[in-house]
């Protein structure tokens, strides 16, 4: 498709949109009758289920206890029965491998009867355990190319539910996926065992403060997802959005993101009828959506749900993705989860709310009104300062890839350097324990010492602060928001870390005081000088001002914070020694499993920048070159018939697009050569290094001429649809 049609149709189909074709509306089917009907929820388990097998299920979900293998057969039949009672023929187990998407089998519930019919069946081993081919799936190493079993384990604490299709509808069913050796494959399966380990910590602190809960203490998230859309007609008029995700080449607009005019503006009818239907979807699925909105960059929007245990709330985040790109077609648009799409403008990031506890306590991040709920927020807080202290690289490294990489550190992302805000007035209470007394924090607060649990305590606001949006992570109100992670990305590997990093100093924190306390200190005593010991230690992570600032960067540099600028940089974090021995003490990983995701992840690395640099010659070859040829062709015709008529007739114009094209033709050519050299790099590490030094400047310059001439060239010469036209026509 030219530019020229890719451009009509976009406008036809703009200009022609009705809203009604979607053919519902929330006044006919209210979202309260919907929510969670394509789910197997707690309301169909308590209604189908006999009550002692529903009990027996409801501990393993609500409390952790290990599944009754006998209640399995009877669970499955009621599931099948529920699901082809919705027009379900297939099942499948839904799992997250090492390739950060979301990958399934489908499976016929249908079997021959062996008298010429068939029955349907779905047993209870078929329900906990399937068998999916893992050929074909990254494993770094973990297994030799003939070994290609794998197997998926259900996930009790994930509801199962429909997918609808037009014309089918299938039963997915959460599942982890593991190799027929018991070795982790996938994100899933470390996320749960993190979350079991900051359990079994966070309760060994809330015991110490006397505090008792039947319910686990888990990890809450809260996703908020952007996304860009464009019109479907100008994908097929580019390889480079069709292929890679991301404009490879495209010359700034005459109008950006500049007039903050974006941000929160009427939602063009179009693409609010998009988000209508995209939300019904989600309702269905039980995915509490709440907040739609437009985001900075002209065509970027949001979407976000409330908080929820943090393993659903990975599973919900693929749902919206999936939702968002299959609804976008049924409008003639496209979604765009790439992290930047767009070279001038903001990318787009995945917000991680992140919080610790559960129904009966809260949110353990929640300063409270009282000296008691004060004390235990603050051992939490300064369990996540020492914790981003110590182990902030690897939390760095899991939102480490290609695409995040351009978006990190520029003015729309946090710098890569982990640090957290916590506002002034919070930053000055928690200081103030270096000196062993509690000065004013805030104008009209009462002077107090806080002797933590004993003296009078200034009541800690649940905002003790503004957001800062340059930080990676910040304190807000009763959650820590960390910004970093990609809008592609899977939040799983984030939040495995976070749970790994927070266990590991609730641990520290619960021996700590175990400690002083046999030592004759009272607990309030030994309490406050964890803190004072924290923020001796740890408080170089904490940082309130501008994380854009080339200040800051010097600054960190002093405090000994780590920058890992980009991926080949940030990803050998993850075997370090300290990360492996954390990950293998807590019982999330092995070493071999965290060697392989290393492996995987700078392969996926260097993979993407190949496939993107092939894409750059390709176009630069096929749809620029050509267009500038033509364009020179036309020039010199000109000047050769205004010369052949007697008139002097002089151009810069002619020159300066034969010196873009030899330029092009120059800078391709060298793209290659440093794309062959890179290639032939046996070591894995440096091949990803060279292709971040090497290749990615070398395309760049490529870009660089074809923009320029983009600027040059008529526009029905020019292949491409241009920025102005994909970000601007909606």
């Amino acid at each position: 498709m030219s530019k020229t049609s890719a451009r009509q149709s976009a406008i036809q189909a703009i200009t022609t949109y009705n809203p009604e074709s979607a053919g519902f509306n929330f006044r006919e089917v209210k979202p309260t009758q919907i929510f969670g009907c394509n789910v197997f929820n707690d309301k169909v388990m308590r209604e189908r289920l006999p009550k002692a097998v529903y009990r027996s299920l409801t501990k393993t979900i609500r409390y952790g206890e290990t599944l009754d293998p006998a209640i399995a057969d009877t669970v499955a039949a009621v599931m099948k029965d529920w699901a082809i009672e919705h027009g379900a023929t297939h099942y499948t187990h839904i799992f997250y491998p090492l390739t950060g998407q979301t990958a399934e089998k489908h499976d016929s519930f249908l079997m021959p009867d062996g008298h010429g019919g068939v029955i349907a069946e779905f047993s209870g081993s078929m329900l906990i355990r399937g068998e999916a081919d893992g050929s074909s799936f990254p494993s770094g190493g973990l297994r030799s190319t003939f070994e290609a079993r794998g197997y998926t384990a259900w996930d009790v604490t994930s509801p199962a539910y429909l997918q609808e299709a037009p014309n089918c509808t299938v039963l997915c069913i959460p599942t982890m996926f593991l190799s027929w050796t018991g070795v982790v494959l996938d994100k899933k399966t470390p996320m749960l065992r993190s979350g079991q380990a900051l359990g079994r910590e966070a309760k060994r602190v809330l015991d110490l403060f006397d505090v008792k809960c039947d319910l686990p203490v888990v990890a809450f998230a809260g996703l908020e997802q952007e996304y860009f859309l464009i019109d479907n007609n100008y994908t097929f008029a580019r390889q480079d959005l069709l292929m890679a995700g991301r404009t490879l080449f495209g010359a700034r607009p005459a109008k950006g993101q500049e007039f903050s005019d974006q941000y929160f503006g009427v939602i063009p009818q179009r693409v609010l009828s998009f988000m209508m239907e995209a939300e019904r979807e989600l309702y269905k699925l039980g995915v509490p959506v709440c907040t739609r909105h437009n985001e900075v960059a002209p065509s970027q929007y949001e979407i976000a749900p409330v908080f929820e245990q943090a393993n659903v709330a990975v599973d919900h985040n693929h749902m919206i993705m999936a939702a968002l790109r299959n609804v976008a077609k049924h409008h003639g648009l496209k979604c765009l989860l790439h992290e930047k799409p767009f070279n001038c403008i903001n990318g787009s990031g995945k917000h991680l709310n992140y919080s610790v506890g559960n129904a009966e306590l809260g949110s353990l991040f929640n300063p409270g009104d009282t000296p008691h709920s004060n004390a235990k927020f603050l051992i939490f807080c300064c369990a996540l300062i020492r914790a981003v202290h110590k182990y902030g690289g690897l939390l760095r490294a899991t939102v480490a890839s290609a695409s995040n990489d351009h978006r990190l550190g520029a003015n729309e992302a946090p710098p890569a350097i982990m640090s957290i805000f916590l506002g002034d007035q919070l930053t000055e209470v928690l200081a103030a324990f270096r000196s062993g007394h509690l000065e004013q924090a805030e104008s009209g607060a009462k002077k107090a010492v806080m002797d933590i649990g004993v003296d009078t305590l200034l009541s800690l606001p649940r905002d003790p602060g503004d957001r800062n949006r340059t930080s990676p992570i910040a304190f807000v109100g009763n959650r820590f928001e960390f910004r970093a992670l990609g809008s592609s990305q899977s939040a799983a590997d984030s939040i495995t870390a976070l749970n790994a990093m927070m266990a590991d100093s609730l641990g520290y924190a619960a021996d700590w005081l175990e400690r002083e306390m046999k030592g004759g200190k009272t607990f309030n005593d030994a309490l406050q000088s964890f803190v004072c010991h924290v923020m001796e230690e740890h408080s170089a992570v904490i940082f309130n001002g501008d994380g854009y600032s080339e200040v800051w960067h010097q600054e960190a540099e002093r405090r000994g914070l780590p920058n890992f600028h980009n991926t080949p940089e940030a990803i050998p974090v993850l075997q370090t020694p300290e990360v492996v021995e954390l990950y293998e003490r807590l019982g999330i990983m092995n070493p071999a499993e965290i060697r392989a995701r290393t492996e995987i992840y700078l392969e996926q690395y260097c993979k993407t920048i190949r496939t993107e640099s092939v894409l750059t010659v390709r176009m630069a070859r096929t749809s620029i070159y050509p267009a500038a040829l033509a364009f020179q062709k036309q020039l010199a015709e000109t000047c050769a018939a205004i010369k052949a008529m007697g008139r002097e007739f002089q151009t810069k114009t002619f020159d300066l697009v034969t010196g873009h094209m030899r330029a092009l033709q120059e800078r391709t050519a060298e793209l290659e050569a440093v794309m062959a050299e890179a290639g032939a790099e046996s070591d894995l590490q440096k091949q990803a290094q060279r292709y971040c030094t090497e290749v990615l400047p070398a395309m760049n310059a490529v870009r660089e001429v074809a923009d320029s001439l983009e600027c040059e060239l008529p526009e029905d010469l020019w292949s491409l649809p241009t920025y102005q036209e994909m970000l601007f026509n909606k």
